[in-house]
């Protein structure tokens, strides 16, 4: 008499919005299962970005941190769409980190080399450089007072030495819209020098 084996039956896959589901429910497992499955990725987007095992580290458990508080809190609303939710969390959390660490690097030898010309000089006095670092937090606070997307490609452009090929791979848009929004930007920065009278020039 043949005996039929039986096959095991197929591990059940839960889709994201299931796991978080379950997440919110109380299951601790769910979150991490989501955490497991999408982590490579997360990590490797703040990685290409950061390129600094230790600081992506930090802005990786920032990242799932951030989550966690979400969801607990039932703030999460994108359903469907959980892993780019989290590459959002972990893209601003990169942008922050550069924007309170970063010093503006050298100057572009283009039309941006009137507003990015930020780079301090080495054998410099005392006074010297506390006038090129208020500089330095002269140009921040004009980035600040830019529209959201144009001031996400000036820190990407300047603080992340990113070309306008990978900004347009990581905001979405072609290089066309990413090239026209630094325009823009450097446009309104020119702008709110001559309406505030600033000098930028260094010592």
């Amino acid at each position: 008499m043949l005996v039929k084996r039986l096959r095991p039956a197929p591990a059940v896959v839960l889709s994201d919005i299931e796991l978080v589901n379950a997440y919110a429910a109380g299951n601790e497992l769910a979150f991490e299962t989501l955490l497991h499955r999408h982590k490579r990725k997360v990590w490797s987007h703040i990685y290409l970005m950061v390129r600094d095992r230790e600081i992506t580290e930090d802005l990786f458990q920032e990242t799932f941190i951030k989550v966690v508080h979400h969801l607990k809190a039932g703030k999460y609303n994108e359903e469907g769409k959980f892993l780019p939710w989290v590459m959002r969390i972990a893209h601003n959390l990169v942008i922050d980190h550069f924007r309170r660490n970063k010093k503006m690097p050298v100057s572009r030898s283009t039309e941006e080399h009137d507003v990015f010309a930020t780079i301090a000089q080495s054998g410099l006095n005392v006074e010297q450089r506390m006038v090129n670092a208020q500089i330095d937090d002269d140009v921040r606070g004009l980035i600040d007072q830019l529209p959201g997307e144009q001031r996400e490609v000036v820190i990407m452009r300047t603080y992340l030495n990113m070309s306008f090929k990978e900004i347009a791979e990581h905001t979405g848009v072609s290089i066309n819209t990413a090239l026209g929004r630094m325009r823009y930007a450097l446009i309104n920065m020119r702008k709110l020098i001559q309406k505030h009278q600033m000098q930028l020039e260094r010592a």
